[in-house]
């Protein structure tokens, strides 16, 4: 049996997508692939394959031990992605930012969730054979839409008229997020009911941070922050929402819109070139703020326009099921066992 270890902090701190996929994967691996790998966490022995999932520089120092067998990396973000999030000086962004990129060079083989950034980290000098694309997913008996009589009690349980359009979105309150642009479309949308799930997930150096903060405590009369939620709760959110509306600036292959797929909820999006490659069709979109809100328009009044969108959440979300995902990643951690006996990187 292939052992395989996982070397990861993604879910240390919540509210971050990098959680969501992690513990996503370990739990597929457990449920479907028990059979052909033996699976441990964060565990200094020998192992065949070592799959990081974050950046610690403990995890570098480590990755040059031979017990690590074959070293596989996971790629979440790159510099660039990060700008919008955190604010850090200039001469501690040019160090993290180096660090970023040699930690990724220290690996045999980088995952990405996103074909696009695969150009991307050739450009910084990564062998394009050491790059493979796996796309993310979500476990359809976490996230699957409820029956009426389950949403029509969370509504009544927040206090949400049963009869009132709802838009929801989630993930960390930053300036990438597109957070202020959601607020100006509840300012614009007055009897529609707006609610963000997220928080503050990188404290005071997030982007922006006095700004977003001073939002977060003075919304819109119809615009509500929940915070950090558990992860079990943004279905109850997502199935009571008429549509997920995301107008970030700059993603991976976010989990939010995943699990509102999965859940059948219409979504809105920001016109970016990395979902073109992904979710191309299946999503509502437009270039800015103005055009974002007349989408909304249109589905608030367009209830067979919400009917197509939902169908087609549920069409992407079988495109991106843990049973499809289950048969890559089992090809993938085989191919990588096989290449690393034959390089002489497991013993």
């Amino acid at each position: 049996m292939i052992r395989i270890n996982m070397f990861s902090q993604a879910d240390s701190v919540k509210g971050q997508g990098v959680g969501s996929a992690y513990n996503e994967l370990i739990a597929l691996l457990r449920k479907h692939l028990v059979d052909d790998f033996y699976v441990t966490n964060n565990k200094y022995g020998t192992a065949d394959l070592t799959h990081y999932h974050t950046i610690n520089p403990t995890y570098f120092a480590n990755s040059f031990s031979p017990a690590r067998g074959r070293k596989i990396g996971y790629v979440h973000f790159l510099p660039e992605t990060l700008e919008g999030s955190i604010k850090l000086p200039d001469f501690a962004k040019k160090i993290f930012y180096g660090y970023v990129i040699d930690f990724y060079k220290r690996m045999d083989q980088i995952v990405v969730v996103n074909p696009i950034f695969i150009d991307k980290l050739v450009k910084y000098g990564i062998k394009r054979d050491r790059v493979k694309y796996i796309p993310n997913f979500v476990a359809k008996n976490e996230f699957s839409p409820q029956r009426q009589t389950q949403k029509n009690a969370f509504r009544n349980q927040l206090g949400i008229p049963l009869n009132k359009f709802v838009v929801f979105g989630d993930g960390q309150v930053q300036a990438r997020k597109g957070v202020d642009d959601f607020a100006k479309m509840a300012v614009a949308n007055p009897d529609v009911q707006f609610i963000w799930a997220g928080g503050f997930s990188f404290g005071k150096i997030t982007d922006g941070y006095e700004h977003f903060k001073q939002l977060v405590d003075n919304p819109p009369k119809n615009l509500r922050f929940t915070g950090i939620i558990d992860r079990s709760k943004l279905v109850n959110y997502l199935n009571i929402a008429d549509l997920f509306v995301l107008p970030s600036y700059d993603e991976l292959f976010p989990m939010s819109v995943l699990e509102a797929f999965s859940c059948g909820t219409p979504v809105l999006l920001r016109n970016l070139d990395l979902y073109k490659a992904i979710i191309s069709g299946f999503y509502l979109s437009g270039d800015d703020f103005a055009q974002m809100n007349a989408q909304l328009k249109k589905a608030v009044a367009d209830k067979e326009l919400l009917r197509k969108y939902s169908y087609l959440a549920n069409m992407a979300s079988q495109k991106y099921s843990e049973d499809n995902l289950a048969l890559i990643w089992r090809d993938f951690y085989h191919q990588q066992y096989e290449l690393g006996k034959k390089l002489g990187q497991i013993h």
